[in-house]
């Protein structure tokens, strides 16, 4: 059990921790030869420029203006000046909306401290209960929560009344921020510059057809269902072994370039390698005519692929860009059933070219069920057996309960700097690092379920990171935090006072949450904008692989937002803070402290750092919505179940109601907003076609949106576009191979799709 002087000692650790990040970055941002590390946004946008031009030698790699070192704390002001409109314009929506989850920790988690210190607080410290149980082990810092209140007291009512009134607020902001969102969204959506998927759907599982190529049948398909918008398509060819020559080809020919610079620097030696794995063993060689030739094989490699995707038949995938006239017409085709047989011509919103995971395109959409189910099973083993580890880091937060057991220990345990260094910071970095690889492998596993594009891979990784951090970070601190501390007295009591001891017992592992806020939160944040890794990699790159302006460009590595990762995470704020806002107050501003630094922190990043790597429109939102909502009713059921410990009975039928009424709120909000975020109002397309026929009468939107969506390996090369319709498009009764469409008046429904 961490104690007040273990708290103390952690927090001293985290806060210096994080100054010596914040200070590292001030100083580190300011030299010229960082400044493509620092800003790299702004050299993206062409913006900025470099600061080492037209400068004295020592000056383009040290700022030797003193007076800027006074002023190294700036950025923090700055982050905060802009205002969102003109956020918006520079990130783009969902970098704005994502900051503001961050300011929705602020507007809830503020007036409930505010109010928890006042009220509960003062309850929880007068109730001197703890002292009168024998054997249960509990710091100052537990005397501040419910556990202090002895069972059966009027005193709990005040629990009550305040789980009521943080439910009711934490609904009220909720409700104000979706409206806000999907206002925005809305807004965003109508004012956005002209784009390629505003016309384009994917359609996919195109049934086979016998007397004409998959290209011809989606022609045909469109121009008889669709005859007045249609415009052209594109087929989805099956390039990943292709792919994966050209990103070989990049790797060696950043080893080709890193040798003929060496070899540039030092004419008189010739670089060599091993032709063994890595360059460590075999046969040694010249290392430029050995990647030359690498090199020349693999173009071979490539060109012969290349032609087998263009020629080859099977090839091409049943599955398609299909782009229209206008706007309209596509939220037409997108938003409404394609074929009497529903699992057949399959519609959906074309994502972004940039947002596009174009391995995924190739899965038949056959697979995908068995795909998401088999990946459904392994989240469920991953999730489960990760209980171990995280067992194994709550035996570490609590010495006292061990000492019980190994007494041996106890005296290299009461050596009071190990014991509060050990109990205050290592826990939270241990559970920290196990963290570490965790959403790679829940990636890997959104990637296997075949997603299209690269918002919903993020959002699907999101949703199994956070049910991950739900089920072992959260319930299995809490339950096996609770058998190591109480092991001693669940092993000489009754059964029935094991679920009394487990109801005292669940607040006090607030201790165990402070000190992962505090590492997690404070000093990860910290760590967050000094960028080190980027900086290391940046300055390797500068030194070894760039000879131009452009290799240095490319050797930027601005990064992003990681929804996946970073999402799940803030959600464990508010899951803790909701949780313990009635049962331990104390946590509370160790959550506000982290939304404040972390807001700042990633506004700061957006602006000067990060490059998103897609657009959604801040389609993520209900995601967030909804897990608060889980937070919330989590809080509610855990309360009513820690107070039926406390032999106070009367509770339940009191706060039953809140998860009930919680539900009705999800459900009100998901009605009056989400649609926002799911659909494209007919309304809104028809008033943007409007507005660009009257501004832009010649617009050639064939040619506009002709190669938006190919694929990114055939871009600046020759590749052989498939068919399009060009005279006969406007004709709903278009000649095809097959006799029987010939004269029908009927052809949409003579079309292979009611075969299937």
């Amino acid at each position: 059990m961490a104690t007040l002087q273990d708290i103390s000692l952690a927090a001293t650790i985290n806060i210096l921790s994080a100054l010596a990040f914040l200070v590292a970055f001030a100083i580190l941002r300011l030299q010229p030869f960082n400044d493509r590390v620092y800003f790299p946004k702004w050299y993206l946008k062409g913006i900025r420029g470099s600061p080492r031009r037209s400068r004295a030698f020592v000056s383009k790699f040290v700022n030797l203006d003193c007076r800027t070192y006074l002023r190294f704390l700036n950025w923090m002001p700055v982050a905060l000046k802009m205002p969102e409109p003109e956020l918006i314009d520079h990130a783009g929506l969902d970098s704005a909306v994502f900051i503001r989850i961050y300011l929705l920790g602020l507007k809830i988690f503020v007036p409930l401290a505010v109010l928890a210190f006042a009220v509960l607080v003062p309850v929880n410290w007068t109730g001197k209960s703890l002292q009168n149980i024998k054997d249960l082990t509990f710091s100052d810092i537990d005397k501040l929560s419910i556990s202090n209140v002895p069972t059966g007291s009027n005193r709990f009512w005040a629990h009550i009344v305040m789980q009521y009134v943080f439910s009711f607020w934490t609904c009220y902001v909720l409700y104000k921020e979706y409206k806000i969102i999907a206002t925005m969204r809305l807004h965003f959506i109508a004012s956005e510059n002209r784009r390629p998927d505003q016309f384009t759907v994917i359609v996919r599982n195109v049934p086979p057809d016998p007397d004409e190529s998959v290209s011809e049948h989606i022609e045909h398909f469109f121009c008889v269902n669709h005859p007045d918008y249609y415009l052209t398509h594109r087929v989805v060819y099956n390039a990943n072994k292709l792919a994966k020559l050209v990103e070989e080809k990049k790797s060696l020919q950043n080893w080709l370039t890193y040798y003929q610079n060496k070899y540039e620097r030092n004419p008189e030696k010739k670089p060599t390698t091993k032709t063994g794995f890595w360059g460590l063993w075999g046969t040694k060689v010249d290392a430029v005519d050995h990647y030359a030739a690498k090199m020349e094989k693999l173009c071979e490699a490539e060109a012969a692929e290349r032609e087998r995707v263009i020629t080859d038949p099977k090839a091409i995938m049943p599955a398609a860009f299909v782009s229209f006239k206008t706007r309209w017409g596509a939220a037409i085709c997108a938003q409404t059933q394609q074929s009497r047989n529903p699992t057949i011509w399959l519609t959906e919103w074309a994502p972004e070219p940039r947002d596009i995971y174009w391995d995924n395109l190739a899965i038949p959409y056959v697979e995908l069920t068995i795909r998401r189910l088999l990946m459904a099973v392994a989240v469920f083993f991953l999730t489960f057996f990760f209980m171990i580890p995280i067992a194994f880091v709550q035996s570490i937060a609590n010495i006292d309960g061990i000492e019980k057991v190994l007494p041996f220990l106890k005296s290299l345990m009461e050596m009071n700097v190990i014991k509060s260094f050990i109990q205050g910071f290592l826990p939270g970095i241990a559970l920290k690092i196990f963290l570490i690889l965790l959403p790679t492998i829940l990636t890997i596993m959104s990637k296997i379920e075949g997603l299209i594009s690269l918002s919903s891979l993020e959002r699907r990784t999101a949703g199994k990171y956070y049910l991950f951090i739900l089920v072992n970070v959260f319930f299995g601190s809490i339950i096996t935090g609770t058998a190591f501390q109480q092991l001693h007295k669940f092993i000489n009591q009754s059964p029935t006072e094991i679920p009394k001891t487990v109801g005292v017992s669940i607040p006090m592992k607030a201790t165990f949450f402070i000190t992962y806020i505090m590492v997690d939160g404070w000093a990860g944040v910290a760590a967050e904008i000094l960028r080190l890794v980027p900086l290391i990699m940046f300055h390797l790159k500068n030194t070894f692989l760039v000879k131009t302006e452009q290799d240095r460009e490319q050797a930027m590595d601005p990064g992003c937002l990681n929804f996946s990762i970073s999402e799940p995470r803030i959600q464990l704020y508010f899951l803790l803070g909701l949780v313990y806002a009635a049962v331990t107050p104390i946590l509370l501003p160790f959550i506000i402290i982290f939304f404040s630094f972390a807001y700042m922190v990633f506004r700061h990043q957006i602006i000067n750092v990060y490059d998103q790597k897609y657009e959604s429109g801040a389609a993520f939102w209900p995601d967030v919505h909804l897990r608060v909502i889980i937070g919330l009713m989590i809080s509610q059921f855990l309360l009513m179940g820690l107070l039926n410990t406390k032999d106070f009975p009367m509770s339940t039928p009191f706060l039953i109601v809140l998860p009930v009424l919680t539900f009705w709120f999800h459900r009100f909000c998901n009605g009056r907003f989400e649609s926002a975020f799911v659909r494209f109002p007919l309304q809104e397309a028809m008033v943007k076609d409007t507005l660009e026929r009257a501004t832009e009468p010649n617009l050639n939107l064939k040619n506009y949106l002709q190669d938006a969506y190919i694929h990114p390996v055939f871009k600046g090369g020759e590749f052989e576009r498939p068919e399009v319709i060009d005279e006969e498009e406007n004709n709903p009764l278009v000649a095809t191979k097959r006799s029987s469409y010939i004269g029908s008046k009927h052809g949409s429904e003579l079309s292979s799709e009611i075969e299937g």
